[in-house]
């Protein structure tokens, strides 16, 4: 099963938990155990799964993001100008595959997944894969 999910983002660089809507996908779908896939089919965005219970995790790591990937760079040459998005979405990815279990997103005590805004703000998109098991 595959959902086209929608994201509106405010901010040139933002990390959004999006874990919330993964788990009512999987509610709604009724998947007890399998694998489920968020997938982001934008150059300039990411996801990632990090810490969700301090807001300053999210915030340090966009200040280090801008610090290795400056906005500007005499020595960029993308003409968009956005090369420092490109940088930082490579950097991050573009999915990330999480075990289901027990109806469960098996994730650590303090995991979120993120969808990672590198070049916004944006209307934006991402989708969510499910597989059942089937033993």
């Amino acid at each position: 099963m595959l959902i086209n999910m929608s994201i509106k983002t405010k901010q040139r660089d933002q990390m959004i938990d999006i874990t919330r809507e993964v788990e009512k996908v999987l509610k709604e779908a009724n998947v007890s155990d399998g694998m489920v896939t968020i997938y982001c089919p934008h150059t300039t965005a990411g996801i990632t799964i990090n810490e969700n219970a301090d807001p300053d995790v999210v915030h340090d790591m966009l200040m280090r993001l801008d610090e290795v990937y400056p906005w500007e760079h005499p020595k960029y040459l993308h003409m968009e100008g956005n090369s420092a998005s490109h940088l930082k979405a490579s950097t991050f990815g573009s999915s990330q595959t999480v075990i289901v279990s027990d109806g469960e997103l098996v994730l650590g005590r303090w995991q979120g997944i993120y969808f990672c805004e590198f070049d916004g703000p944006r209307h934006r998109n991402y989708f969510i894969k499910l597989v059942k098991d089937t033993m």
